[in-house]
This record gives C-alpha cells, structure tokens and sequence, in this order.
C-alpha cells in the first residue's frame, strides 16, 4: 500500500485540518472531525434551517466540501468508510441548528441510518427541531429486495445542492424537508469501478480485477458490485448505465433532467469527458433534454477508477434550486448549461486535385499498405518500449497515424505522382499524429516529395536521393544527430547506406536488404548510448541496456518496404 499519509489512525483528522486550513470559511470543532461553516450562528439567527450531512471519510470532497453558504452547515467525517458515531452527529447537531431546525441528509447505509438517526431522536428530546431525509439513488439493486435497501450515492451531492438552496431561502423545516426527499425520490446513479481500492488500515484492496475485468453496480465502500464483466468501449459502458437509469426512473422522451458524470476517484479528467459526452450523446437521441450537466469528483471511494452516472428529474422550481449560487470548495464553479450536443463528423480525407487515385496494385501503395500493417502490428511493442525510456505514446501516436493513412490511401494521387503522394501522407500524419513523431515524419515526407518532383521519371537513385533529403530535413526540426539516441540513429545509417549502394550498382534488392541491416544496427547500438535528444534524454542513464523505440520504429517499417517489394 502507498499514500500520502502520517498514520493509519491520523488519516481523518490530518485530512479535516488541512480541508479547514485551506478554507477560511471553514470552522473545525475543537477536538473532533466536524466541518462547520464558520458563520453558522449567523444563519442561524437569520432563521436558516441548518444541513448537516457526513459519513465515513474517503468519499472527499464529500462531505466537508459543500459545507458552506447555500449547501450544507455541517458535515461529520467518521473514519474510513465507517460511520460517524451517534455523539459526533449531536455534537454537530448541537453547534449549528438554531430555532428554524435541522434536516439530516443522511446516505441509506445500515451505520449511517442508526447514528444520525439516534442522534436525531436525542436532539428532539432536547427540544431542538430536527427532520431526517434518507438518499437511496443506487438503482443497481432492485427497490425490493434481500438487502438492505438501495444504497446512497453520488446524487446525494445534488440533494444536498438543493436543499442547502432552500435553507437559503428561509424556507421552513418543514419544507425544506419536503423538497429534499422530493428530490431524492427522483434521483437515480449507477456506477462502474475499473479498479478496486484501499482502505488505508485494511492495507489491501477490498477484491481483485483482472486487467480486462470491470465491476458493475457497486457502491462508494469499496464493495464489490452486484456482477462483474468484460470491459467493453466507453460508448457501451455508459449505454448500460444510462439504460438502468433511465428505465428505473420510467423516464421519457422530452423530459428533463440533470446529468452528474462522477469520479470515483482515480480516473482521469480525459476519460470523465469521454463518458459525459456519450451521455449527453446518447440521452439526446433518446429525446431526453440534459437541462444541466456537471463532471468531475463530486462523492468518490478513495482511488477507485471509475465512473457514476446520475440522473435527476427537474422541472424549473428545482432548476432554480440548482442554480443557486452556492459559496464551497467542491461544488462546480461552471453554471452546468451544455451545449448543443455535436455530431461527430466523419473523417476528413484530403482530395487531389486531379481526382486520381492510388491504383491497387501500384508498387508504392503495396510499400505504404506494408508500413501501415507493420506499424499497427508492432504499437503493443513499441508501446512497451517507450514506457521503458519515454512517455509510453509512440506505438500509439505511430498507429494512430497508420490508421490514418490507410483510411485516406484512396484519396492520393496517382503512382505517376509520388510526390503528391508524399505530400498528402504527410499532411495526415502532421494533422493526426501529434507529439514530436508527427511533425517529424511529415518533415521528412514533404522533403522528400520536394525531391520526387524535380523529376519526371523516377528511379531507384532518385527514391533515395528523396529518402536523404527527408532524414536531413527531420534532423534539421529535431535538432537530432547521429549518436544522439533517437530514431536518427536508425535513419541516418538507413539512408546512407542506400544511396552508396545504388550509386555502387548495386540492385535494389541487395541495396534495400544493406539499408535495413544497417538501420537495424543502428538502432540496436542506442541501446549503449547515453540518450541527449528526444524522449529518452528525460530519465537519462535509466535508459541503457534499451534500444530506442524511435529507432527500432525505423527499422521496422524499413524491414517491410524491403519485404514487400523484395
């Protein structure tokens, strides 16, 4: 297990000091781990209905991030996806309500249920008005079942949203309770975990995942779900979210709702936008209108990579509610308004001028169909070799760009014009492929192409006249020599070699055969090298005994230019 932690019995208080330390609108209780807003007697006295909500921790930035003016007055952080203890709950109860009340948010878990729920019941007995409101969004686990009842999850955060609107309103107890469990009866979430994750005094993770497995339906304890399957493309995952949301909430065409994209904690910002825009995708084609929309952490379980989808049904009061300007440190700052939901156009494929096409069975499309097929063969272990040295893109980025090209091959020119040829590679690579492989493979085929079309009848000489040009062209760019550990060591030799053995009299089987060996060996010397440019030159010394994957690129696709035409 590693985390940035002191201890195992100090990761609660640790966190609530530095949430508190962080916020000047914050208040921390002396001696415990209760989130207040440090002008809650003020609200108070002005006759706001206080929020209070909590559980166990590691659901941050729940719950102590929406505490303050508009959301919650207190929230109460037990240890670890453990609940709060019944006088924590009435110590918060006690510091925050004044003679207009208190409702208690409470997430429908067995622990959670009976603290807040004592403490509610004492509270009374004390004369202090206090109301309970149970969130139960998990729509993985039916209504009615052999369990204890649906879990709460993300969507809590919006019932907190609005409900803390309320408040702010002066609205009373009475009906600010109305509203929030009006809310919470139309909510709905589901979610998926791509991994597990670690309860820091359990030491390991809660189950285990193979690499192609994803959980279905769990919960924010680190629980497993209600069943386990394939991991499938992110455009599948959330379909089947979205259908159990949908259907579970009888939602239909033309209603309207909120969309909360929630991280479970350890997925990245790119993926929570892939997700929400194949939500706000799909539900557009079920004729279902998205009024707002957020992603980002909202309520996660510690590291756990994976995503919740919400679904709430709006109408304007409760948009109202939602839009409410609210002063803490985890809700969105953005409005939540989307845009028109785009359509994704179809690939762009660059049109010759002449209208002609690469005939099928040219030489040159038989070489440029070679190299593609290699290099989408080889991205697992280019891959791998740059996550060695590199950054761990170049089989990748260099993929990414033979799809590319085979998809707009078509779209040449002719084999009589091989510099158009080039020419229009280049621009797909320099358009598809970014990083440094893109604009250095397109330098190199435009350099080329200049070569190739100084002349009207193109030879062998000429093919590696052209192929020189480019490597000085892309040594130019990259500022790369031989020697400097990068794909140059591969080319550089590769050319060379070519052009000395045709100028020999060589035939252009046997001069092929030669450039390929000799950029074979160069890109296995960089293996001894001490890397100075590119990739590699940012983990220094940690890269000898590994070839470059640049290079070793280079030798590849070389490899198959001499197999296809041999």
């Amino acid at each position: 297990m590693k985390k940035l932690i002191n201890d195992v019995s100090t990761v609660v208080p640790d966190m609530v000091d530095g949430l508190v330390a962080l916020n000047p609108h914050l208040s921390l209780l002396q001696g415990g781990t209760i989130v207040v807003r440090a002008d809650a007697e003020a609200a108070a006295a002005r006759g706001e209905v206080a929020l209070i909500s909590g559980g166990g921790s590691g659901h941050e930035p729940a719950h102590g991030g929406y505490v303050g003016h508009g959301m919650l007055s207190a929230a109460v952080a037990g240890e670890v996806f453990t609940s709060p203890s019944t006088d924590a709950v009435l110590d918060a109860i006690r510091a925050v309500t004044g003679p207009a009340g208190a409702l208690l948010i409470v997430k429908n878990y067995t622990g959670d249920r009976f603290n807040f729920g004592l403490a509610a019941e004492i509270a009374r007995a004390e004369g202090i008005p206090v109301d309970m409101v149970i969130v139960a969004d998990d729509v993985a686990l039916s209504a009615s079942g052999d369990h204890a009842g649906r879990r709460g999850l993300a969507g809590t955060v919006l019932v907190h949203k609005i409900a803390g609107a309320a408040a702010a309103r002066g609205l009373p107890l009475t009906e600010v309770a109305r509203i929030a469990r009006e809310a919470a009866a139309s909510l709905g979430t589901m979610g998926v975990a791509l991994t597990p994750c670690t309860v820091p005094a359990a030491g390991k993770p809660g189950f285990d995942l193979a690499d192609g497995e994803i959980e279905w339906g769990l919960g924010i304890h680190g629980e497993p779900g209600v069943a386990r399957g394939a991991l499938e493309p992110a455009d599948a995952i959330v379909g089947k979210l979205l259908a159990k949301i949908v259907d579970d909430l009888a939602l239909r065409a033309g209603e309207r709702v909120v969309l909360l994209v929630n991280n479970l904690g350890g997925t990245p910002p790119s993926e929570l936008n892939v997700v929400a825009g194949a939500a706000l995708r799909q539900l557009d084609e079920r004729g279902i209108e998205v009024a707002r929309a957020w992603a980002g952490t909202f309520l996660s379980a510690l590291e756990m990579a994976g995503v919740s989808l919400t679904l709430l049904r709006v109408d304007d009061d409760r948009l109202s509610l939602l839009d409410a300007v609210t002063d803490t440190s985890a809700w969105p700052a953005l409005s939540g308004r989307v845009a028109q939901v785009a359509v994704r156009a179809a690939p762009r494929a660059p049109t010759d001028a002449s209208g002609a096409t690469l005939a099928r069975d040219a030489t040159l499309r038989r070489a440029i169909e070679a190299v593609c097929e290699c290099l989408l063969a080889a991205e697992p272990t280019l891959t791998e070799m740059d996550q060695r040295v590199g950054d761990g893109d170049l089989g990748i980025s260099l993929a990414r760009g033979a799809r590319a090209v085979q998809l707009e091959l078509d779209s040449y020119a002719s084999e009589t014009t091989p510099g158009v040829v080039l020419r229009g590679m280049s621009a797909t690579l320099r358009r598809v492929v970014g990083g440094t492989s893109g604009p250095l493979y397109a330098v190199m085929l435009l350099r080329a192409a200049a070569v190739l079309e100084q002349s009207d009848e193109i030879t062998a000489q000429q093919w590696a006249a052209a192929f020189s040009a480019g490597v000085d062209g892309l040594m130019e760019l990259g500022g790369a020599r031989p020697g400097d550990r990068t794909m140059v060591d591969a080319l550089k030799p590769g050319a060379d070699v070519l052009h000395i053995a045709l100028a020999q009299a060589s035939s252009t089987d046997a001069a092929l055969h030669a450039a390929v060996d000799a950029a074979i060996d160069g890109a296995s010397r960089t293996a001894s090298m001490h890397p100075r440019r590119g990739r590699s030159s940012y983990v220094g010394d940690r890269a000898l005994g590994h070839a470059d994957p640049g290079a070793h690129a280079v030798a590849l696709w070389l490899a198959a230019i001499r197999d296809e035409l041999a």
